[in-house]
């Protein structure tokens, strides 16, 4: 009887909530058109002539002023972050060599001698301090100019000052970024259609849709690791290289001996000249395949490589993670940080080792997948690497949810970028110039677009970042400075459920993981 009775209550609850959401979602939509619609007067809905709109910064501050005091500002805070991972790094290669006493000695710890971080540091901030300066700069003059407020103002000054793009020296991280970029892009572009029921991809419901895009993208960035390094970027390279347990002379031996070219024996020869285990490799120029003595020359067993992989991986790449979690925290809430230092360092330490986890379960997956295919087959072939990649990104699961989409939309472009660099080897694509600033450009007019007036669509992470280095709160200009009643009853509404939303959040969630840099090409 009692669970009867509770029954007309608990529908009346639910048919309760879905009138809110419904009443809700109708004076949204109600502010939406009339924001975007200037009286008959000229005016904006809060009654502002739109030729007399002031600007985004303080009224008694010039717009001059404006443009180079955030300049300054994002340029000091993104060379401290270059420069604080790298101090950071430095400590943690003093330390490792149990040269404890040095940490103390600043010759040592910051000399430019060992810590080369200057120039690609003030790079880094004229790239993110230029583009804040040029676009505070460009807003302000196309309000004058055009004597109103549109959209076409944000796209065209996130265009323009995406030139700032130059300060970066090097073609390939200028690629890189203008493809991590348009990912952001086109999610942006994917999450307005689909709030507004124009468009739904097939499978973006899916609960591991994330891990299975990362999955894609790694086995892009495997296969062509393995067969065409040269698509990658240099840094990029060097950085699989020396995670991984492989030596170079021989991933240059499988990938000859996939492709039907004799193997450089010689080369073979001086690598395992110091295994121990040197006179039981058998060496042909045209193998079948390249067996797993000569690939793991030291190990007693597969397994063994494996774990040995796994825990070498953790050791080289942890003081990366650390500094990549925990510089970039203090660097922007120094405040929070002073608050509660030793709550900053232990989730910075916690969001390390999960990280370094996955990297290092990466490693180790991929070459158990590497192993495995030779202890079945006897003929080696391209695809074993591209399907060697795409299992070890199972390893993404050991991260948090928020994270993996994170890491698919980091490694995405990457993948894309050699793809690119395929194509227009095999004359698929034309090889233009500067395609990659063009590319920046545009996709800088439309991440500011989007951040001005749909933020709703863009991540936390990219959201949250843009707006600290922009130096200044970004809102539509049109919005009304008075209170309605419909906007105090979405603000009742958002009070009522924040409470719900705590109790569901995830206790262990770190702040300093929403301005965890690691996803920025180039830092």
């Amino acid at each position: 009887m009692s669970s009867i009775s509770k029954t007309p209550d608990s529908d009346a609850e639910r048919r309760l909530r879905d009138a809110e959401e419904r009443l809700r979602e109708a004076i949204e939509e109600l502010q939406r058109r009339q924001r975007s619609r200037p009286d008959a007067a000229g005016s904006c809905p809060g009654g502002i002539p739109v030729s007399h709109l002031p600007c985004h910064h303080a009224s008694d501050e010039s717009c001059v002023a404006n443009a180079i005091g955030n300049l300054c500002q994002s340029f000091l805070l993104s060379y401290g972050v270059r420069v604080g991972i790298g101090i950071l790094l430095r400590a943690f290669k003093l330390a490792r060599r149990q040269s404890y006493s040095s940490l103390l000695d600043l010759k040592q710890l910051v000399s430019e001698k060992d810590l080369i971080v200057r120039e690609e540091a003030c790079r880094i901030g004229l790239l993110f301090g230029g583009f804040t300066g040029s676009y505070h700069a460009l807003r302000c003059l196309l309000r004058k100019i055009r004597k109103k407020e549109t959209p076409i103002n944000a796209i065209l000054s996130g265009s323009i000052a995406g030139l700032s793009v130059l300060a970066l020296d090097d073609s390939n991280r200028r690629r890189t970024l203008a493809l991590y970029l348009l990912a952001r892009l086109a999610q942006c572009t994917y999450n307005s259609a689909k709030s507004k029921n124009k468009f739904h991809l097939w499978g973006s419901h899916w609960q591991h849709g994330d891990s299975l895009l990362f999955a894609i993208a790694c086995a892009q960035v495997m296969y062509s690791f393995v067969m065409r390094p040269e698509s990658l970027p240099k840094s990029y390279q060097d950085f699989i290289q020396k995670t991984g347990p492989v030596a170079a002379p021989v991933y240059k031996a499988v990938r000859d001996n996939c492709r039907g070219l004799p193997v450089n024996i010689a080369s073979i020869s001086a690598y395992l000249s110091n295994s121990r285990k040197f006179n039981h490799a058998k060496l042909e120029e045209f193998p079948s395949i390249i067996p797993c003595s000569v690939i793991h020359p030291d190990a007693d067993s597969c397994l063994a490589h494996n774990a040995n992989a796994f825990s070498a991986t953790f050791r080289k790449t942890f003081p990366l993670y650390f500094s990549l979690t925990f510089v970039p925290f203090v660097v922007l809430h120094l405040q929070k940080f002073m608050d509660s230092p030793a709550r900053t360092c232990w989730l910075a330490l916690k969001g390390a080792v999960r990280s370094t986890a996955f990297l290092s379960a990466f490693v180790g997956i991929f070459q158990g997948v590497i192993c495995m295919h030779r202890k079945v087959s006897s003929k080696d072939h391209k695809l074993v690497y591209w399907i060697a990649g795409a299992m070890s990104a199972l390893s993404v699961l050991l991260e948090k949810k928020a994270r993996r989409g994170e890491l698919a939309l980091y490694v995405l472009p990457r993948a894309g970028d050699s793809l690119w660099y395929i194509l227009v080897n095999r004359h698929l694509l034309p090889n233009v110039k500067n395609a990659e600033v063009a590319l920046f450009c545009a996709c800088m007019g439309g991440i500011m677009y989007y951040l001005e007036y749909e933020p709703d669509t863009m991540a936390p992470f990219l959201r949250g970042l843009i707006r600290r280095f922009l130096a200044s709160r970004i809102s539509n200009p049109t919005l009304p400075s008075t209170r309605s009643a419909s906007s105090t009853y979405l603000q009742t509404l958002d009070a009522i459920k924040k409470p719900k939303l705590q109790e569901n959040q995830d206790p262990e969630a770190s702040t300093s993981e929403k301005y965890n840099l690691e996803s920025i090409p180039g830092l």
